[in-house]
């Protein structure tokens, strides 16, 4: 699987495109080279044929036909075995001199020249050789044939193909181990980076690109993306600098006012005064639980997956949630089911997954008219385990199922509901530490109440793999919050 992905890679089909136009090249230049080897050697034979055609020729003017044929007798006797191949026939083909003992079969050219296999020479014994010749057709009648034994040159050139393509494949071998080691080299650098854009994805802010110290491209592009990095990290200290500033400056003057105001509706007589009081003390709630659930979010946002990491039984901790749970769906007369697996373990923080579990099941009997219906349940799939809540709610459209996970962000039919927007950012930020994914479906589409599925995908807990075990402080252990509120329900009934 590795190897396929190297091959998929964008430097390995760079070097393959290079591969070939560099083999193209070494073909050409290969192929120039056997076409003028081969046609020299070639042009040269037929060059020693012409040049004995024109002796025998010039014998044939000084001596006639007798002469000619006398010439080519004592060459064959003189020579039995050179190149040279002489046959002189009757107009019937009865042989009347040389060294070929019949006319050889072949298809024979406009301008003369015949290749053909040469097995019946005259005294020849092994395996048939090939030859080249021209014919010609003498006065009287007869037949002259003229050639030679070219089966050196046929030899040479094989040899000289098979050199061709045993260097080609070398080419291509060579070249394609060059661009797969060209390619390999590049991708474990690429590799590094992604494996430390992951790493700081997932909160490890403190992690840094890798430098080789040579100075290359991917050098200063990992001391580019590090200098990005000190930036960024420095601008949300900055931040963070700020919410604390907040925390401390804000959050105790309002603590402040809200039981100065719960302590004024203690003391009023006065109905009216009593429930002006007792909507400012609400008010003042209100926009602490904001405000801690901001805290809250950001936090867990930026410190990443560094949480106190334990097995945890999703199951068991979802039954927890749902006995607390149980009583506020029973003031809406909705029926609560639970299908628990309590064999169902994750590798978790217990508090950060209680306060999604909750959130979630907040906004199920929030969002779900009287006399609903709301389903938990806790089971194993592909190697994962899901949370899951569905209710027959409100529901939401397909085109807000991407912006919910959005601070402050509002469904259009919650609007009037009380809440800020909040809890399915903090449901978000919990998964993304737990390195989970969440999806959204509606229970019964199509339908005028839709409903809402919410499944929280989890990885598994697999024993030897444990990941960080120390983390720094926690959150404030606010209660869970659903979507449109941050408040627990204990603190809502004794509002």
């Amino acid at each position: 699987m590795k190897l396929i992905s190297q091959l998929r890679t964008s430097t390995f089909q760079l070097a393959l495109l290079y591969m070939v136009v560099f083999a193209t090249s070494v073909f050409l230049l290969l192929a120039f080279i056997y076409w003028r080897t081969a046609g020299f050697m070639a042009a040269q034979t037929d060059e020693t044929i012409e040049a004995e055609i024109a002796g025998l020729a010039e014998q044939y003017r000084g001596r006639g036909i007798n002469g000619l044929i006398t010439i080519i007798r004592e060459r064959v006797a003189r020579e039995p075995n050179a190149k040279s191949l002489y046959l002189v026939t009757t107009e019937d083909y009865m042989k009347l001199a040389g060294n070929l003992t019949a006319w050889p079969e072949g298809s024979q050219s406009q301008s003369g020249w015949i290749n053909f296999t040469l097995d019946d020479r005259v005294g020849w014994v092994g395996q048939p050789r090939l030859a080249r010749a021209r014919i010609f057709e003498v006065q009287g009648g007869l037949r002259l044939l003229v050639g030679r034994d070219i089966d050196d040159l046929a030899a040479l050139k094989r040899v000289i193909e098979i050199a061709i393509n045993w260097g080609m494949g070398i080419t291509l071998g060579l070249a394609l181990l060059g661009g797969f080691m060209i390619s390999r080299s590049t991708t474990r650098r690429i590799e590094v980076i992604n494996n430390t854009s992951r790493k700081i994805m997932n909160g490890h802010l403190s992690q840094r690109i890798p430098t080789r110290g040579t100075g290359d491209d991917f050098d200063q592009l990992a001391e580019n993306l590090n200098q990005m990095l000190d930036r960024i990290v420095y601008l949300m200290e900055g931040i963070r600098h700020v919410s604390d500033s907040i925390a401390h400056d804000l959050r105790t003057p309002l603590t402040r006012l809200r039981n100065q105001l719960e302590n004024t509706l203690m003391s009023v007589d006065n109905d009216e005064a009593r429930e002006q009081a007792g909507r400012a003390v609400a008010e003042a709630d209100q926009l602490l639980a904001t405000f801690n659930a901001l805290l809250r979010i950001a936090r867990l946002e930026t410190r990443g997956n560094t949480a106190d990491m334990q097995p945890v039984s999703l199951g068991v901790l979802a039954s927890d949630a749902c006995e607390l749970y149980e009583a506020v769906a029973e003031d809406k007369s909705q029926s609560f089911e639970q299908a628990l697996d309590n064999e169902a373990v994750i590798e978790g923080d217990r508090d950060l997954l209680f306060q999604m579990v909750s959130n979630l099941i907040d906004n199920a009997i929030k969002y779900t008219p009287e006399h609903g219906d709301i389903r938990v349940a806790v089971y194993g799939r592909d190697g994962n385990t899901v949370f899951e809540v569905s209710d027959s709610g409100i529901g939401i459209p397909d085109e807000e199922k991407e912006n919910v996970f959005q601070r402050f962000y509002r469904v259009g039919k919650s609007r009037s509901l009380p809440g800020n927007g909040l809890g399915l950012s903090l449901v978000s930020a919990v998964a993304e530490i737990h390195q989970g994914t969440i999806e959204l479906s509606d229970r019964n589409p199509g339908a005028e109440q839709p409903g809402l599925t919410v499944r929280v995908v989890l990885p598994t807990y697999q024993p030897g793999s444990r990941r960080l075990k120390s983390a720094p402080a926690r959150p404030e252990p606010e209660g869970a919050a659903g979507s449109g509120d941050t408040s627990s329900p204990l603190s809502r009934q004794q509002a």
